[in-house]
């Protein structure tokens, strides 16, 4: 029996294309996807191999150094408002931001570490606190170092995006520590305006593996 392969949604290469088409134009993106070994997926397709995803982030970074940070931002963020679009639905949407933002943050956290598997891969998501709010991903599949400086823009943008739609306006998601630079594992943390953000109003706990979104519903 043949070793599965780890998958990541399809968003995370999708939604780079119409930014690298802006960028650099059409010709350079299918220049750099041939680089990058891998070819435009369709619209509608299903879950990519991980290593696919892993050969384009790193193209970006390796081919467009001074742009990649800007371009995986603005990926991350369309992710974002894909996922807002079409895969959390609108009451659930509406039942966090009704809550308190501790709570709705909880809620949301929730969600996001059940359908960990479509943008983590082979790596391990995990809430690590809750007071403040920090996210980890360890041994994240997307990211390559040698590194100085964090590189997982793309996740962190994605992050960034729903909170600030769904619970606290303000956020700001900042990579504390990444596998690029030679850590086990991304960590991920979220400040508000005011400072660092909570998603309890209690000392940090274990997050409970229970959201109001629909199992097994591919979300990245």
């Amino acid at each position: 029996m043949g070793t599965a392969v780890s998958r990541i949604g399809p968003n995370a290469v999708l939604q780079h294309l119409p930014v690298l088409d802006a960028e650099i134009g059409e010709a350079l993106r299918g220049a750099l996807l041939h680089r990058a070994g891998i070819v435009a997926p369709p619209l509608d397709a299903g879950m990519l191999p991980e290593a696919d995803v892993a050969c384009l982030h790193d193209a970006v970074r390796l081919y467009l150094p001074d742009r990649f940070a800007r371009i995986q931002r603005a990926a991350g963020l369309a992710t974002g408002d894909y996922i807002l679009a079409h895969r959390i639905p609108a009451p659930a949407q509406r039942l966090i931001r009704a809550l308190p933002g501790w709570a709705g943050a909880r809620l949301l956290s929730a969600a996001i570490a059940r359908h960990a598997w479509t943008f983590a891969g082979s790596g391990q998501f995990r809430i690590l606190t809750r007071a403040p709010l920090r996210f980890e991903i360890a041994g994240n599949p997307l990211v390559t170092g040698p590194s100085d400086v964090p590189l997982c823009h793309w996740h962190a943008a994605v992050f960034e995006r729903l909170f600030a739609r769904l619970v606290w306006p303000d956020i700001r998601v900042v990579e504390e520590r990444c596998r690029a630079q030679g850590d086990d594992a991304c960590v991920f943390a979220l400040h508000s305006g005011k400072g660092p953000a909570f998603g309890s109003p209690h000392p940090p706990s274990r997050a409970p593996n229970a959201g109001p979104f629909p199992a097994r519903s591919p979300t990245f």
